[in-house]
């Protein structure tokens, strides 16, 4: 128990200073080149040489590295969250019909508003959008509720929100079909995902609606860890077993549905994330694993938007294609290397 105990700290300390080095490159990291004695004296003293660099790191370099941060943290908690209600080691944040929610929240506003008020022009940087989506995710997370309410099986519950998921994808294709390419265009490019529409004033908003996500999961931390065995199991221990599957559908439609309100929808490290951290820290136990793909989320999104910015170039990669990149080799090399990294359990 002891070596358990420091192994584990050993580790949360690597994997917390290699947090610390990512966070620092990808401040580093752009098309202007910023020498690192520069960096470290805009962050400790505010002070430059260039005025301009000062705008660069507070006002776009630091919203979009803790954005990065932010939407690791809350789709690899999601992700974990989703793996163990559902027992299913392919399940994600986004298998609840969350993220189809919420950008038919943004379609209906952007493209379906234009039916009706062409001459007004919806960015997806302002609040507005991010309220559509909001209101998307949380409007499928509600059927989900009333559903899960009614219906006791886990397994009809998922096949369910996959349906909602399609349902609303399909609405969305229809307003796609219908709007002209320029609008269309910009849609598309919001569902490849991007960390940099969100800005600096925007920042207490997102941190403090996904701590609210955060919350309700570490409440739940008893309830993953026997929902683990089952819920049968579960039941006879004196688990609420309803109640918890709520609070943590509340959980992942928090976590989720933000992130995809402010950055679009980005796949994969919610599938991914948790997987490693079963492997590295070898442990089941949800006490560990919170703060573990926590931390593991934040790195391996840092890391992905410094590859997203293609350094010593001036264009940028979605989002999404680069966590696939990097999200669906690792799944199928931790399941064909080891099976028993398949197993939730």
């Amino acid at each position: 128990m002891t070596r358990s105990r420091s192994r584990n700290t050993i580790l949360f300390a690597g994997f917390t200073l290699l947090l610390l080095v990512c966070f620092m490159a990808d401040l580093f990291i752009g098309s202007v080149h910023i020498a690192i004695g520069d960096l470290l004296s805009i962050i400790f003293s505010g002070k430059s040489e260039q005025p301009e660099w000062i705008t660069i790191l507070w006002d776009f370099r630091f919203p979009r590295a803790m954005t990065a941060v932010f939407a690791g943290i809350s789709l690899s908690l999601a992700g974990l969250q989703m793996q163990t209600v559902f027992r299913n080691p392919l399940a994600g944040p986004y298998v609840l019909g969350i993220s189809s929610g919420a950008s038919l929240g943004v379609a209906l506003l952007v493209m379906g508003a234009v039916m009706f008020l062409p001459q007004r022009e919806f960015h997806f940087q302002t609040w507005g959008v991010i309220a559509a989506a909001w209101i998307g995710s949380g409007a499928v997370m509600f059927l989900l509720l009333l559903v899960s309410l009614r219906i006791k099986d886990i397994m009809t519950i998922l096949i369910l929100g996959i349906l909602f998921g399609s349902i609303t994808i399909a609405i969305v294709s229809i307003l796609q079909y219908f709007t002209h390419e320029a609008l269309l265009k910009t849609f598309i490019v919001w569902t490849l995902g991007s960390l940099g529409n969100v800005t600096r004033g925007q920042l207490p908003v997102l941190a403090g609606t996904l701590s609210a996500g955060v919350l309700l999961s570490l409440v739940c931390v008893k309830i993953l860890n026997t929902l683990l065995l089952g819920e049968n199991y579960a039941r006879s221990m004196g688990v609420g077993v309803t109640t918890g599957r709520i609070l943590l559908f509340i959980s992942t439609s928090i976590l989720a549905g933000t992130i995809t309100a402010f950055c679009g929808p980005i796949g994969f490290i919610g599938i991914a994330v948790p997987h490693i951290g079963r492997l590295v820290w070898k442990t089941a136990d949800h006490r560990v694993l919170i703060p573990a793909v926590m931390i593991l989320g934040a790195i391996v999104l840092l890391i992905s938007d410094m590859i997203s910015q293609l350094p010593g170039s001036d264009r940028v990669l979605p989002i999404n294609s680069v966590t696939a990149l990097l999200g669906i080799p690792v799944v199928v090399w931790i399941v064909v290397r080891n099976r028993r990294f398949a197993n939730i359990s």
